[in-house]
């Protein structure tokens, strides 16, 4: 199957964001002038694991506000805030399939109240409200230890987890993983992910729900899914290995870095292994 090169969902660890499954091409938006991060906060990147190549400062809007953060390969969005505080890790000499980072939703925190967003300005279309549902379907039926409430509405601020539309153009989003034992909140979906149907959606959105309890993606160390060699580093927040998942990183997997207009939405054999494996 043909994969259409859009960026795949990607990360947010203790604040770690990460744009994901923007496309490529000319439909891609124009990006504000960004600044240039000193040659400090390059290191302080560097040691962290974060791929240094290509990084500039930019200003990310969030349904809560905007905030400044440094923008990786045009993919991975790391806040500028409190860049002095974030662990430092040394990148893996090996990898394998699927994997996981170094946190992941614990304890009573593993019953998730998820919202799709309606409110005026932000809502999800009717496409991308049945992918969330069918996303949300698709892990409360694994029977792990995890245990998904979605409910349609505005109250963003009482829910565990937020799906809601960025009016972004392309396809994707961008999602974030756990911090403190909870899921991360914050699911964005671009407007242009509505036009490539149910299934698809489905795909997004159930990636993204995967980077919100821990997983990172499955090639990560290549992004070949994406017809790419590009290793996306640590980003400060682990690959790690999940045990009985297979080696390649070739494996068809909903964590692949990118997706193909065919997708049916479902998880592989593999991806319900590494669920069950970590809850």
């Amino acid at each position: 199957m043909k994969r259409i090169k859009l960026l795949a969902l990607c990360a947010i660890v203790a604040g770690f964001t990460t744009s994901c499954q923007k496309e490529e091409l000319a439909s891609e938006q124009e990006k504000e002038i960004a600044l240039t991060p000193t040659k400090a906060e390059l290191t302080k990147l560097f040691d962290m694991g974060v791929n240094i190549d290509d990084v500039t400062i930019e200003e990310i809007a969030h349904l809560d506000g905007t905030k400044q953060a440094y923008l990786v390969s045009g993919d991975i969005q790391i806040p500028r805030a409190g860049l002095e505080k974030l662990e430092e890790l040394e990148a893996l000499a090996d990898g394998q399939k699927q994997y996981r980072t170094s946190n992941l939703v614990s304890g009573a925190n593993r019953t998730i109240d998820i919202l799709g967003y309606t409110g005026s300005g932000n809502a999800l279309t009717s496409t991308m409200r049945t992918g969330l549902q069918w996303a949300v379907n698709n892990y409360n039926r694994i029977g792990t230890s995890l245990n998904f409430r979605l409910t349609f509405g505005t109250n963003y601020q009482a829910a565990d987890m937020v799906v809601y539309n960025n009016n972004q153009s392309g396809g994707g989003g961008s999602a974030g993983f756990p911090s403190g034992g909870r899921a991360y909140k914050w699911i964005q979906i671009n407007q242009g992910t509505s036009s490539f149907g149910n299934n698809v959606n489905e795909h997004v959105i159930g990636h993204e729900i995967g980077h919100c309890i821990g997983f990172r993606h499955q090639d990560w160390q290549s992004r070949q899914s994406c017809g790419q060699n590009s290793n996306e580093g640590q980003a400060g927040v682990g690959a790690i290995l999940i045990p009985g998942t297979p080696t390649s990183d070739r494996a068809d997997s909903i964590m692949l870095a990118c997706f193909g207009s065919g997708e049916d939405g479902e998880f592989t054999s593999s991806d319900i292994t590494a669920l069950r494996a970590l809850y």
